[in-house]
């Protein structure tokens, strides 16, 4: 384009400058990758997997969207598919909806031949993992600790205990990411929802095998799994199931490298130091099964069953050992040996039955019920120099949980481009704990709540109501009233606690032109956080060290109220014309009712009469602040640059502030948010040969967070790149070998306390390292 045309055409001239200001900031370092590629060939478009039919997917995946839009019933099964670019469904869908979401479709997810769901998501936009690198922290948005994301699958809250990292990428359909909270979700997302909706049921006939090992400090984890689709009876019948089954048997070994100090605030003199080194070995096996089983039962009526399981059982050794350079006393111990084994069973069943009412309406009814079972025990046996044993500490816990969910929605499309969906989410859950710690034979808590009983009830009721006011706007209003009763049955401190919150929440997309490429987000909604059942159960743990402000005991909090929080988003985005895009969403959230852990001295009653002891124990802290900007570009580089080569790119960069009121700065922010996090990954397919090569980097800045006037807490920067090959031998085989953490770089993190002029510090060093995936995929 000449710069007389751009001059006289400022949309075509805007358009051009702003594709220009997307590839600057996410492609400039992989021009060498791409001159590597464009010297081989053009790459050829991936072909597109078959669109799920809407009517047989949870709830959870069309929050948003008119019946007159939605794909039919499982009855007219839709293909879709392009040659020839980079559009894909799922930017179509994200383009169309009224919600604020991403969605990650089979492609993206199979991509880097993770094995495991926790490491498709620390690449995503605004999306970071707790803890260090490798070791796959909970999902959070927009650096938000945990709890300020809502986890669901198929739409639902994940099951208590459950961890993301033992669901694999072959049993998920897709992933949807909403920045802003909806009335069908639920508002318990300040910061999102992540939905992670399972495999379903298509027409399309699929037997996958795939077989594998993870490799890491020369220790191997092999692990397989098999997902197999077909008809259920004849093959005019329109019925259908679908199966995915994994098992895994993972090693691994981590070193120990701790430091305790406390030295003088003034002066810097340090008047105690303790190191502590050693090594942890943990070895864990584990199955899960998840299956779809889809049957049309005619009259515009279907009928499905989603069975779910998932069974683990670990034991690890570990050993420590005690230095004590600087120090007037004794240390507590030289060495100790450690051993613990545990136990985890997760099960659920849920029915759906959908009903058309005629011709503009839509009756869904979900019923499930499950729960989990686990038990854990664990060893550790100090002694001194001498080898003499000084301490023995046992403790042991057993959990039962038991859930019932009853879900229904109403959908029916008041006009063309009109539709009102309203429901109800009945959640009840029953839980029973119980443990013992033991102390040389002697029970530490005396009869202080061994053995809890509580239960939770969650109701809730929504209406929603999406239209398009014109052709250039689409608007969505919602409104959701829930509540929560919960209740502890122990002994000692029986509680009961009720809380209900009304959210209205209003979202909109406007268009430049009807057919424009560019559209305008803002949404303005309330949402809300609710203490977890483990928060509010008073029950302690006990510190299995010197009781201390950097080693203290925990204890929940029955009195703790939910977190509110009034949100504004407003985003840009920019669609090419062969599926990439840019997108610019900024968002803050005004917080009451903080919730934050506070470590202070209190007699407590598992203590001898008139002590004291440190104690974390969570509370409602006051008001906060949090804002950012998210940055997103993604497409081929031949669609910024006509001669350049075929690579994707995909990146991602968010940039996060907070405020908590009550707290001096410069560093009062919240929880475990660092100020920003980043994403670049690119690959390429050969056309010269069976060849996809590809990589990322993830990148999250150093960050110091002052919880409290004494408290602090600060860590060190987290970068990992990986990097994958997949070879096809034929369209029914292909390797993939994959590299996780290339270069690794050790995370630390540092806690601290002060007590008038003498500050105690914690200091807890992870070394990393590469972890290697090979795995072979068969389509039977």
């Amino acid at each position: 384009m000449s710069s007389a045309s751009t001059l006289n055409n400022p949309i075509r001239g805007s358009n051009h400058r702003l594709r220009w200001f997307a590839l600057l900031i996410c492609s400039a370092p992989l021009m060498a990758l791409a001159q590597t590629g464009a010297a081989a060939a053009d790459a050829r478009s991936p072909a597109l997997e078959p669109a799920a039919a809407a009517a047989s997917a949870p709830r959870s995946q069309t929050p948003l969207r008119r019946p007159s839009d939605a794909t039919p019933p499982s009855t007219t099964l839709q293909r879709v598919q392009i040659t020839g670019s980079t559009s894909t469904d799922e930017t179509q869908q994200r383009r169309q909806s009224t919600a604020a979401k991403i969605i990650v479709g089979r492609e993206e997810i199979e991509r880097f031949g993770d094995d495991n769901v926790a490491d498709v998501l620390k690449r995503l936009p605004g999306v970071t993992t707790g803890g260090a690198p490798g070791r796959r922290g909970g999902p959070r948005m927009r650096g938000l600790s945990g709890g300020y994301t809502q986890l669901l699958i198929n739409g639902e809250p994940i099951p208590t205990g459950f961890s993301l990292e033992s669901l694999t990428p072959e049993q998920v359909e897709r992933i949807e990411i909403l920045r802003a909270p909806t009335a069908e979700y639920g508002a318990r997302a300040i910061a999102g929802t992540i939905n992670i909706v399972l495999r379903e049921a298509l027409q399309k006939r699929i037997n996958d095998l795939r077989i594998g090992t993870g490799i890491e400090r020369g220790r191997a984890s092999p692990n397989v799994s098999w997902t197999r689709n077909d008809k259920l009876g004849d093959a005019d019948s329109g019925d259908v199931y679908n199966l995915s089954v994994s098992a895994f048997r993972r090693s691994r070994a981590d070193t120990i490298d701790n430091r305790t100090t406390t030295s003088r605030i003034d002066s810097g003199a340090i008047l105690l130091e303790q190191d502590e080194t050693g090594q942890d070995s943990d070895h864990r096996i584990g199955m899960n099964a998840s299956a779809r089983l889809q049957w049309r039962l005619g009259g515009g009526s279907s009928f499905s069953l989603q069975p779910f399981v998932f069974t683990s059982s670990s034991d690890s050794q570990g050993h420590r050992h005690l230095e004590q350079p600087i120090g007037s006393t004794l240390p507590p111990y030289a060495d100790a040996d450690l051993d613990s084994e545990s136990r985890y069973t997760v099960a659920r069943i849920n029915a759906q039955w959908q009903q058309r009412l005629g011709s503009s309406s839509r009756l869904d009814l979900r019923l499930g019920t499950g729960g989990f079972d686990s038990h854990s025990s664990s060893r550790r046996l100090e002694s001194d120099a001498a080898g003499s044993l000084q301490r023995r500490l046992d403790d042991t816990s057993s959990i039962k949980e038991r859930s019932l969910t009853s879900i229904g929605k109403l959908s029916h499309e008041l006009a063309s481009e009109h539709s009102l969906v309203s429901g109800w989410d009945v959640q009840l859950i029953r839980r029973e704990e119980q443990r013992s710690s033991l102390q040389n034979g002697i029970e530490l808590l005396g009869n202080y709540n061994n053995e809890v009983n509580a239960s939770s009830q969650r109701v809730a009721f929504y209406t929603q109501d999406e239209w398009n006011p014109s052709r250039q706007w689409s608007a969505y209003a919602g409104l959701r009233w829930e509540q929560i009763a919960t209740r502890s049955e122990a002994s000692s401190n029986p509680i009961s606690q009720r809380s209900a919150v009304w959210t209205p929440l209003l979202q909109a997309v406007w268009k430049p032109e009807e057919k424009s490429r560019d559209q305008i987000r803002m949404a303005l909604t309330r949402s809300y956080k609710s203490p977890t059942l483990r928060n509010l159960i008073a029950r302690p743990s006990i510190s299995t060290r010197e009781n201390s402000p950097t080693s203290p005991d925990t204890v929940g909090n029955p009195m703790l109220r939910p977190e509110l929080a009034t949100g504004i988003d407003l985003a840009y985005e920019h669609y090419l014309p062969a599926g990439g895009l840019f997108s610019v969403n900024l968002f803050q959230r005004r917080i009451s009712n903080l919730i934050r852990t506070v470590i202070d001295q209190e007699v407590v009653p598992w203590s001898a009469p008139g002590q004291t002891r440190w104690v974390a124990r969570p509370q409602n802290f006051g008001k906060a602040l949090t804002q950012g900007i998210e940055l997103e570009a993604k497409g081929r580089l031949n669609e910024w640059v006509a001669d350049w080569p075929a690579v994707a790119v995909r990146s991602n960069l968010s940039v996060f502030r907070s405020r908590v009121d009550g707290v001096p700065g410069p560093d009062n922010r919240l929880d475990e948010q660092p100020s920003a996090t980043a994403n670049l990954g690119a690959d390429y397919r050969f056309r010269s040969a069976p060849l996809t090569m590809g990589g990322n980097l993830n990148w999250t800045p150093s960050y110091v967070v002052q919880q409290t006037v004494s408290q602090q807490r600060s860590s060190t920067t987290k970068r990992t790149f990986e990097a994958f090959a997949t070879w096809a031998f034929n369209p029914a085989m292909s390797l993939r070998v994959a590299a996780n953490d290339l270069a690794p770089l050790d995370y630390t993190t540092l806690s601290s306390y002060d007590v008038g002029n003498l500050r105690d510090s914690r200091t807890n060093r992870s070394h990393t390292r590469t972890q290697w995936n090979v795995r072979l995929e068969l389509k039977l």
